[in-house]
């Protein structure tokens, strides 16, 4: 046999991604949802709510997952829906940060159910890194509705809010779930423009952002890449949503921000700061 040369670190992480996005076994069943309003779904719900009086639920079989490498569906039950591939670039950039020393905490806005941060903590851990806080960063009561200071906000549909709502205790559990609940790992609960600004961050050397919404990027960008040390990593997980391209174009462009962006799969991209 072949010999590999994976160290234990690595392979720990290679099996937390696939159990993070669980790849690594099936969600064979998935909560039956129809669209509200129908005659058809109000029967459903009340034939739901029948059930769960006595402790059931109706479920139907889940489809086979369609692109989990790249995060293209809607995982029933796994903790992130980012994908292996944008897992494989934020263990590049962590563990890269750790090696080169560049100074300052992890961060990531917009979580969900906590997978990528959860794998952060992770990262360093599985690297001896005992000095780095993770910042998990959410309203975890889904997207704000628009200010209407951003006009590309105003019309935006793209997801109801109910749909990405993940409480903190829940993805509190998440962490405890895979023995990484710790000191070292810090909450920011609120809307971003009411909690990143005064957040109690004074450096960082990876910031991950997953806003969506053009308001969601770029006050994220405007409170965090300041912060963010030379050396270190943006990543945006959204770039393929128009309202937050743009934000990013726009944050570029005003602080003359040359470095190249790499794109990681059909949505992630990112770069190092080096200036």
């Amino acid at each position: 046999m072949e010999e590999q040369n994976e160290t234990p670190a690595e392979l720990y992480l290679e099996l937390l991604k696939k159990c993070l996005t669980r790849i690594a076994f099936e969600e064979p069943y998935q909560p039956l949802q129809l669209s509200s309003g129908t005659i058809k779904s109000k029967a459903v719900k009340a034939f739901q709510t029948a059930v769960g009086r006595r402790g059931l639920e109706l479920v139907w079989k889940a489809p086979p997952p369609s692109g989990r490498d790249e995060g293209r569906d809607w995982p029933v039950s796994a903790e992130t829906m980012i994908g292996l591939k944008r897992l494989d670039n934020l263990q590049f950039c962590v563990s890269d940060v750790i090696k080169r020393g560049i100074p300052g905490d992890v961060i990531e806005t917009g979580v969900w159910r906590g997978g990528a941060s959860i794998f952060m903590r992770a990262v360093l851990r599985a690297y001896g890194d005992r000095t780095r806080k993770v910042w998990v960063a959410d309203s975890f009561q889904g997207l704000p509705d628009s200010s209407g200071k951003y006009d590309a906000d105003t019309s935006n549909q793209t997801w109801a809010a109910g749909d990405l709502a993940v409480s903190a205790s829940e993805v509190r559990a998440n962490f405890a779930r895979y023995g990484l609940l710790d000191d070292q790992v810090q909450f920011i609960e609120g809307f971003f423009q009411d909690t990143l600004a005064e957040a109690p961050i004074e450096q960082l050397a990876v910031a991950r952002l997953d806003g969506d919404l053009y308001e969601s990027t770029i006050v994220a960008l405007e409170a965090l890449y300041p912060k963010l040390s030379v050396g270190g990593y943006l990543i945006i997980d959204d770039y393929f949503l128009e309202n937050c391209r743009h934000a990013v174009e726009d944050f570029r462009r005003d602080n003359q921000i040359t470095e190249p962006i790499t794109e990681i799969d059909w949505t992630g991209v990112y770069w190092r700061r080096e200036a």
